[in-house]
Parts: structure tokens; sequence; C-alpha cells
């Protein structure tokens, strides 16, 4: 007679572990999308000034209020699809409908004209922000919650969400090249135009990549799944209540708190400063002449997405595979220290002079402005000669030697974190019973997330202004550019140390995952 516990071993290892490659590929697709939407937002959003004239405080209230909207929307979202009952599972079919929402209402959100009063393009834009969203909403947040539960095993959830990160990372390659090619006079007749049909793109782009996890991905099999609430417009008293009940379930995880901690850390140290070395470049190195700067701010953007997409991502995930999940984020978070620290000899005006003038430089920089001369009447048919870079006043070389280390931070976050929350949604399974709660594990997360980038955006202003920054000044004075060069150093690398901290006596390692695992198979069998 076969031991028991044998039984349940099997069970364990022929359980969901290897996710195919197809879906890979269609939850890659998602991220890819997922990261695509509010990329293009961001980039987007800086257009209401310059393209449509609104009121900087307008601008701001728009920026603010819709997230507020968010933060509400997403744990609701996540309860909704946590206890949804369909012969299609508990997330696909909203992915499938919030994935087309989406892409409509962000085409929708951006047709708008400077011809219109300032008053009725705020209402405009906010009512179909407070729309778009929901769209997003219903998409991202079930989304999110599937990834969790793909895959039961402990290293494959690794290489799953180091593989959607990889393919998600393509958003942030294309992204900063959006400025570019809105302000580009041979590209759009105006700014408008230019974010009017670019929003289409954008949107069309977004529905087709975003309802492929709908068709490919499955999840665990929830036929038999308990305790599961009915989610009707009778039930809403009593479904608020039980939401309430599962945030808090959700807050008293500490091992899940300890992954929200961190992401704050990390993703909010770097939001804080992501726009200090586009200043820093232009600024310091170019001496306010934007011109001057040219692609390279672009570039400096574009690099770092490719090396995390295709080195960081990768190495992370065999380091997280062989010595764990939070060693591999204690690695990764040293080396972005570390990266962060030879910004300020990379971002040096004087070295990078210096540097131009060896034989290494010159040779290097004579290669390049033969490639895109080489190239560039091809570009100018089609119609691309933005992407092209001016280097006959020299390249600023050095700039680029931190970005394989700072890639390291950011990099590797997403892919350990979600990991992680996927191995959380298991010990909240043991503790708390069915349903399982992905989808409201992942709407707390992303909440965290999305209240952190308006924090955010409020401490980088803050800082701006208390060093004496100018954005509509032409040059801004030597004090205030060294000061703006410490800080992007200073704040970064202080939230990923604190983030190491918090993150030192976490306890969710791979033994006790396995032993949650076989404990949950033994209880209910393998779903």
């Amino acid at each position: 007679m076969e031991n028991p516990k044998t039984t349940v071993e099997k069970a364990v290892s022929n359980g969901r572990n290897k996710v195919p490659f197809i879906q890979k590929s269609a939850f890659g697709a998602g991220h890819l999308a997922l990261n695509l939407l509010p990329g293009a937002l961001g980039v987007f959003s800086f257009f209401l000034l310059t393209a449509f004239g609104m009121d900087p405080l307008l601008a701001g209230i728009l920026g603010g209020l819709p997230r507020l909207y968010d933060a509400i929307t997403d744990p609701v979202m996540g309860f909704i699809s946590d206890n949804t009952k369909s012969k299609w599972g508990r997330r696909r079919p909203y992915i499938f409908v919030g994935a087309i929402l989406s892409g409509i209402f962000y085409i929708l959100l951006w047709q708008m004209s400077p011809e219109n009063s300032q008053m009725y393009n705020f209402w405009y834009f906010l009512i179909f922000s407070l729309i778009f969203l929901t769209g997003n909403t219903i998409f991202a947040t079930p989304l999110v919650g599937l990834g969790y539960e793909m895959t039961s095993d402990y290293n494959e959830r690794t290489r799953l969400m180091g593989f959607a990160n990889t393919i998600g990372q393509f958003a942030w390659m294309i992204v900063p090249w959006f400025w570019v090619i809105i302000a580009n006079p041979k590209m759009y007749e105006s700014q408008v135009e230019g974010v009017n049909q670019l929003a289409i793109y954008v949107g069309v782009i977004c529905m087709v990549l975003g309802v492929l996890p709908a068709i490919f991905c499955k999840g665990i099999d929830s036929a038999h799944m308990e305790n599961r609430k009915k989610i009707s417009f009778k039930t809403i008293g009593s479904s608020f209540k039980e939401l309430i009940v599962g945030i808090k379930q959700v807050s008293k995880n500490k091992p899940f708190m300890k992954l929200c901690a961190a992401t704050f850390l990390v993703f909010n140290g770097f939001q804080i400063v992501a726009s200090f070395s586009v200043f820093i470049i232009v600024f310091y190195m170019y001496n306010g002449s934007y011109e001057g700067a040219g692609t390279w701010p672009a570039w400096f953007a574009t690099i770092s997405a490719v090396l995390t997409a295709f080195m960081v991502i990768p190495i992370i995930t065999r380091i997280a595979n062989k010595w764990g999940k939070k060693n591999a984020f204690i690695i990764a978070s040293f080396i972005s220290i570390v990266g962060y620290l030879l910004k300020w000899w990379g971002f040096d005006t004087g070295l990078n002079q210096s540097f131009n003038k060896t034989a290494v430089a010159q040779s290097m920089t004579n290669g390049i402005q033969s490639f895109f001369t080489t190239i560039g009447p091809t570009l100018e048919k089609l119609n691309m000669s933005w992407f092209s870079v001016d280097a006959t006043q020299g390249v600023p070389w050095l700039i680029f030697v931190p970005i394989p280390l700072l890639a390291f931070g950011l990099g590797s976050l997403f892919t350990l974190m979600m990991s992680m929350t996927a191995d959380v949604c298991d010990l909240d399974e043991l503790e708390n019973g069915m349903p399982r709660k992905e989808g409201t594990f992942g709407a707390i997360y992303w909440w965290m997330v999305k209240l952190g980038q308006g924090l955010a955006l409020v401490i980088s202003g803050l800082v701006l202004k208390v060093i004496g920054f100018d954005g509509s000044a032409a040059t801004q004075s030597a004090e205030t550019m060294y000061s703006l060069r410490l800080a992007d150093i200073i704040i970064p690398s202080l939230t990923a140390g604190i983030a190491i901290i918090v993150m030192w006596k976490y306890n969710l390692n791979e033994k006790r995952a396995r032993e949650i695992k076989e404990e949950l198979v033994a209880r209910r069998g393998e779903i």
C-alpha cells in the first residue's frame, strides 16, 4: 500500500508546475499592455500643459483625483474576481472585456482639442479618466491575480514573472520615444495631432495584446473552490463586509506586508528621482539646452529597459532559483545602490570631457556617428529621423556606465515580489481557508504602488522646490545642480537600503513554501 505522504508529495510534484511557453507568452503580452498604458499616460499627461494649455493646478487635480478613485476600485475588483463563478474561470472574462474597454477609452481620453474651453477639456478628461481607469482595473487586477495562480511551483513562479516582466520591459523601451515623436514637427504638424493619433495606436495595440491572456492562459480549477461569495446587486451589502474582512486578513499577513513595504521603498525611491536624470543631462551637462541634449535622455531610458529585460531579469531569476528569492532581492538592491553611487562620476561633465579625448571614446564616437550617417537616408524615408543621434559634439558615454547596475533595482523588484506574493497566497489559504485571494492580494499590492507613486510626485516636486530648481528657467545655478545630483543619488540609495533591512528577516523561503503546499494538497487535493 502506498504511503499517504508519498502520494501527497507526488501530487505536489506533478501538479501545476511547468507553464507552457504559449501561456507564458500570452501572459507576457498582457504585461506589455499593462505597462504600456500607464507609461503612455504619463508621457501624454505632460502635453496637457504644452499642447492643450491646461492650467498647472487643474492638471495636478487631473493627475491626483483618478489615483484616489483607482485606489478604491482595485480592492473591489480583486474581491469580485476572487469570488466569480463562470465556466471560463475567475479571471479570464474580466481580462478580455477589460482589455477592450481600456483600449477604447484610452483612445477617447485623448481626443480633445485646444479650441475647447479649458473647463470643457478639464471635465472631459476627468470623466474619461475615471471611465478608462475602470476599464483598466477590470483588466489589470484579474491579470495580476491570474499570474499568481498559473503555477503552484516555487521556482516556476519566478521564471513566469521573470518572463512576463521581460516582455513588459518592451513598453519602457518604446515609451521614452513618445516625447520625441509627439514634439517632432516632421511627424506631426502639432503636438495635439501627435497626441490624438498616437493614442489610437497605443489603444489598439493594448487591446490586441490585452486579450491574449484571456484566450490562452489557464489559472487554477476553481470549480470545487469553497466559500466563494455570491456576487450580485442584491448582495452588495454583505459582499462589502466580506471585502473588509478579506482586506483585514491580507493586512495581517506579515510576509505580505514586508513585500509591500520593500516595494514601496524601492519603487518610489526611484520614482521620486525619475525625472532628475533628464534635468541633470539637460541643465548640468548641456547648460539648459534641450536641443543640445537631443535624444540622449530617451536613449538613457531605453538602454536601461533593454539591459533590464535581457540581462538583469535572467540573472536575477537564476540567482533566486539557486539562493532564494529574499537573497536575490537583497543582492539586487545592493548592486543598485552601487549603481546609484556611480552616477556621481558617470554624470560628471569634466570626466566625460576627459574620457571623450581618449582613443577608445573617439573610436566609439566615430563608430556611432558613422552608423547613424549610414542609416540616416533610410530613417528619413521612414520618417524616423527623430531616432537618430548627433555625435559631432561628443557622446556622454559615462552616463551609460551605471545603467547595468542601476537596472538591478527595478529589474528585480516586480519579478521577485510578484513571485513571492504568489507564495503568500498559499500561506493565506492555509491560515484563512477558501476562497483563495490572489485578486485581493494583487489589488492591495498595486494599490500600495499607486499610492506611493502619488506620494513620490509630491516629494519630487518638494525636493525640486527646496533646492531652488526652476523648470521654466533657461539655466540653473551651480548650487541647485549640485544639490540635484546629490538628491538623485541619496534618495534611491537610502530607500533601497531601508528595503534591505525590511526584507532581512523575511522567512517564507522555499522550504517553508513547499511545506505549505504539501499541507494544502493533503487538505483539499491539487487544484
